[in-house]
């Protein structure tokens, strides 16, 4: 049993350790304040078939749950959409926002664990949003080692959107590829 008093995720030992001093030196911040650093990842599932079947969302909130290791919320339709028979406050998906030793952990399992597992896996592509906040999605949520795969009846995709305390795209991109993200171009 590990001691929660004395344990650091081993990607926040890293950014303390190495990543911050790197950042510092390769931009020239005047201001240990100005270096990049992650602020939360949110993961998020639209369940398509929640229309038909209310049951699936709940399903894939659990299953997000135990992927997170953070209960997810369910996301509600705002307004009614009848081409596609959507109701107001209709539950369509679920999310977790990610903060602290969580947020580490979960982009240790994403970076080590998860994204070696998908078939033909060739690097992620570089996708920022222009301030500094990456987004990524999967194609199946049953690459990660906490989903039983005899269980899912429906593989669902999911959304990643990493969040950084930096304003500009390329300080985004070192931080992340200093945490060994391995983007393809």
């Amino acid at each position: 049993m590990l001691d929660q008093a004395t344990y650091t995720p081993r990607l926040k030992a890293l950014y303390a350790s190495t990543i911050r001093a790197a950042m510092k030196e390769q931009f020239g911040y005047k201001n240990d304040m100005q270096i990049p650093k992650l602020e939360k990842i949110v993961l998020n599932m639209g369940v398509g078939e929640a229309v038909k079947d209310t049951k699936k969302v709940k399903q894939a909130a659990d299953e997000l749950s135990l992927i997170a290791g953070q209960k997810a919320v369910i996301t509600k339709a705002k307004k009614s959409i009848a081409g596609f028979r959507v109701r107001e406050e209709m539950p369509l998906g679920c999310k977790v926002t990610l903060r602290g030793d969580q947020m580490y952990e979960f982009l240790d399992r994403l970076i080590n664990i998860a994204m070696p597992r998908v078939r033909d896996f060739r690097g992620v592509k570089p996708s920022f949003d222009g301030r500094g906040n990456f987004a990524m999605g999967l194609k199946e949520h049953i690459v990660f080692p906490e989903i039983d795969f005899d269980k899912v009846d429906e593989v669902l995709g999911m959304d990643i959107i990493i969040c950084t305390s930096t304003n500009v795209d390329a300080e985004a991109k070192a931080l992340l590829k200093a945490f060994n993200m391995p983007f393809n171009a």
